[in-house]
């Protein structure tokens, strides 16, 4: 067979092998075979409205009491003695009154922290040409001249067809060639082509400028070339001198909230009216893994192209969502979880990132650890203190070890969810740890199987995918849950302030396919 290197293969669209037509489901109620137990259970009619009404009484308590007091004090005391007292007040004493209200609240404004709201995003939507289809995957790995034993060939394939991924899923075109181009010009290329692409969707959707931008935040996890991203977009975009630019490094998946993290703590101490351009990328071309380590051969399977662009301010002007939370946790400390996901070389000297077999696992007490301190945070009082009560109960009861602490309903906080698309197993944790429906983990599924693994920016991928299934109404509230290298968990919590006015965005030619049907999947690899 004549060698390929330095030629594509299947670069042109015409040689890819056609899509498949995937069965068509209602949008909004995907069924998914490997879902949670018990999310698809309906409860009676009594029991949905026990908990309707115990909610409405617990989270309005405050409204409760002063109701029954006042009902209680007007009992004992007739309306004309009241107005007789309130008459006996001189009006003096009502305005001073008025003004020390209206002193406190100013007080209480000024030391609340600066609202930051997310003005709007870009995504990057790759060309046709980049498709990297099941058959193209399968014809490379039996190609590859590093995999030449025929169980790291299955072992790979059995990885393709258990991932999630659909046939449209997008890689470089550095993945294009045999072997991979991973070259420095490669992965610069591929880097102009996603980054810009993702900043000029975003301008293109507002009236900020790029002169208008105070701070810039860029983020990629391994490729770091000199000059960095954040200087790459400054030349290209004539940012001003002044800008602040910062270029985040080695966090994984997880770096496109930590970004948000930044840029929120930035502009609450930041002049009114400032912006933040944060950009969040995976440049994959010069980490293919050509080595035959099976922990080290999944980012391979998984991870395609993709980057996001995001315009944050403080100033409610022209803004889309408003941020309300923001919580990170870290779990660095335990040296398995610093392990989880880890850059090195095997022992043949080939550089790739190594994935624990206990990722999903490592995940999910990350969320659990996030979720104690994010809980509180966003849960109303109903949840709150069905949660107090199970813990007091383990706490006093004989036996208590043996008291199953109450999981809260994170549905009775948030309208949506986006589960950072990092895998399907990832996903199965998340949804099984949370108790949501396959409709919450919609968003993240059908983006893993449209778009693949994208890194920091897949749940930018999932907020596009809600907004062009007119899903997202104003008021509505946002999850999204990210994890990354170190090993970190990300909470950020959005509220809905002005639903998007057209669906362009990156699911603009392929919406009205989705949700499909996803086969049913062996768990173990």
């Amino acid at each position: 067979m004549p060698s390929t290197h330095g030629r594509p293969f299947f670069k042109s669209p015409t040689s890819l092998p056609p899509l498949p037509k995937h069965p068509r489901v209602r949008p909004g109620a995907v069924q998914l075979q490997h879902a949670a137990a018990g999310t698809m259970n309906t409860p009676p009619v009594h029991v949905k409205f026990l908990k309707t009404t115990y909610r409405l009484l617990v989270n309005n308590c405050l409204a409760v009491v002063t109701v029954a007091a006042a009902a209680a004090l007007l009992q004992r005391t007739s309306p004309e003695e009241v107005l007789a007292r309130a008459r006996v007040i001189r009006p003096v004493h009502w305005l001073l009154a008025l003004l020390l209200a209206a002193a406190v609240g100013k007080v209480r404004r000024m030391g609340r922290p600066k609202d930051v709201y997310l003005v709007e995003y870009g995504c990057f939507r790759p060309k046709p040409f980049f498709r990297a289809p099941f058959a193209t995957c399968l014809e490379h790995a039996h190609l590859m001249p590093y995999l030449v034993d025929e169980d790291s060939v299955n072992f790979a394939i059995r990885l393709l067809e258990r991932s999630g991924l659909g046939e449209e899923t997008c890689v470089p075109e550095a993945y294009h060639y045999m072997p991979p181009d991973r070259s420095l010009e490669a992965s610069r290329d591929e880097t102009e082509l996603v980054i810009f692409s993702a900043v000029d969707e975003v301008f293109a959707r507002t009236t900020v400028r790029p002169e208008d931008i105070d701070v810039l935040i860029v983020n990629c996890s391994i490729f770091t070339p000199t000059p960095v991203f954040a200087d790459m977009v400054v030349n290209r975009y004539k940012l001003r001198p002044d800008v602040q630019n910062v270029n985040l490094s080695g966090m994984g998946c997880s770096a496109g909230l930590v970004s948000v993290g930044l840029a929120k703590n930035m502009l609450q101490v930041a002049r009114p009216g400032s912006h933040v351009l944060i950009v969040s990328t995976e440049i994959l071309s010069s980490q293919y893994y050509v080595g035959t380590e099976r922990a080290m051969l999944l980012p391979n399977c998984l991870f395609r192209m993709g980057a996001a662009a995001m315009i944050l301010s403080n100033s409610p002007e022209r803004a889309r969502y408003r941020l309300t939370r923001v919580v990170r946790t870290v779990r660095a400390a335990r040296d398995a979880d610093y392990r989880c996901v880890f850059q090195e070389e095997d022992d043949k000297g080939n550089m790739g990132i190594r994935l624990s077999k206990d990722l999903a696992t490592t995940a999910g007490h990350a969320l659990k650890s996030n979720i104690a301190a994010f809980g509180p945070l966003v849960l109303p009082a109903s949840e709150q203190l069905l949660v107090a009560l199970s813990f007091l109960k383990r706490k006093l009861l004989s036996g208590g070890a043996k008291v199953r602490l109450y999981r809260p309903d994170f549905r009775t906080a948030f309208e949506h969810f986006c589960i950072h698309a990092g895998g399907r197993a990832v996903i199965d944790e998340v949804q099984q740890g949370l108790g949501l429906s396959d409709d919450d983990a919609e968003a993240s599924r059908m983006t893993l199987h449209r778009f693949g693994n994208t890194s920091s920016s897949s749940v930018l991928y999932e907020l596009a995918y809600l907004e062009a299934k007119r899903m997202m109404n104003k008021g509505d509230r946002v999850w999204m849950i990210s994890f990354g290298a170190g090993f970190d968990c990300n909470s950020v919590a959005l509220e809905c302030v002005k639903p998007a006015a057209d669906t362009d965005g990156p699911w603009v030619d392929c919406i009205h396919r989705y949700p499909v049907q996803l086969p049913e999947i062996a768990k173990d690899i």
